[in-house]
């Protein structure tokens, strides 16, 4: 195994100790557990095989966002043009430079994955209340 210097927060180290006590390992077993759960959780595809056109995208915040494959144009700004903007797919499709196919299995995504995405929109629009007030 190969040997790698950390230097934790204090607090943080003293709540990674704590947990581990709890649950019987020593901190190397607590903190190799965390990290190959976190490197297991980014690695994980999230894809849905029933929307082939459809992948997920990491940003800065590593939180998945569903994109048009090939376009990183987000799925909820699709839905977003459809259902406030009351665009139709023809429209969107020709001012996103899009296919009708495209369009219309983003709009069947974001009805498949409704909570996970009006979830993600509401807290963007929390975040920028909080930022631009």
């Amino acid at each position: 195994m190969a040997q790698f210097s950390l230097n934790l927060p204090p607090q943080l180290k003293q709540t990674a100790e704590y947990w581990a006590t709890r649950l019987g390992i020593s901190l190397d077993q607590f903190i190799i557990s965390a990290v190959a759960e976190k490197v297991g959780f980014l690695e994980r595809p999230l894809d849905d095989p029933a929307f082939p056109l459809i992948t997920y995208r990491r940003g800065a915040s590593s939180i998945p966002t569903p994109i048009l494959r090939g376009t990183g144009i987000r799925v909820q700004t699709i839905a977003i043009a459809n259902t406030y903007w009351e665009m139709d797919p023809q429209t969107i499709a020709e001012d996103y430079d899009l296919s009708i196919k495209q369009v219309e299995e983003a709009l069947a995504f974001f009805e498949a994955h409704r909570p996970e995405i009006e979830t993600h929109m509401a807290y963007e629009e929390h975040m920028a209340q909080e930022v631009y007030g």
